[in-house]
């Protein structure tokens, strides 16, 4: 398994922080290697969720179908499936002094002979990392300017 994390502390609260990012279809706001999030649910946020999401990676879009597989008060977890590996995100949300810690991790499983050279992918995939984390430190900064008051708890 490959585990990309990055983690951000900014000055939205935890609450408004959280309620963004669990809507999964504002990832290409803060995201520029998922430059696609489509909802396929209706309603709220649940578990059994499903969207479609376009990533970029070495150049090209790739297909990635996503379901929510855990939901809590600052947790989300997901299932993406591609044709040549399985990747769970999530995201966890903490209360701080003033804002809130925001945590991503992409966990890939490649699937077929991939996976015998899955160490070597790792710089590959670590990649993704800053691009995403300077995002969300961007979108998250630009959210709570835009947000009066104190941070929530």
């Amino acid at each position: 398994m490959i585990t990309v994390r990055g983690s951000v502390d900014n000055p939205l609260g935890a609450k408004d922080a959280f309620a963004f990012l669990s809507s999964f279809e504002n990832t290409p706001q803060w995201d520029p290697g998922t430059p696609v999030v489509e909802k396929l649910s209706s309603g709220p946020v649940a578990v059994g969720h499903r969207y479609h999401a376009q990533a970029q990676f070495n150049g090209k879009r790739q297909p990635i179908e996503y379901e929510v597989v855990e939901l809590s008060d600052r947790h989300m977890k997901l299932r993406g499936d591609h044709r040549k590996f399985v990747v769970y995100d999530s995201i966890d949300v903490h209360t701080r002094m003033r804002g809130s810690q925001v945590t991503y991790t992409a966990e890939f499983s490649l699937k077929g002979p991939a996976k015998l050279i899955e160490p070597l992918l790792k710089p590959v995939f670590m990649r993704l990392r800053d691009p995403a984390v300077n995002g969300l430190q961007r979108r998250l900064d630009s959210l709570a300017s835009t947000r009066p008051g104190t941070p929530d708890r």
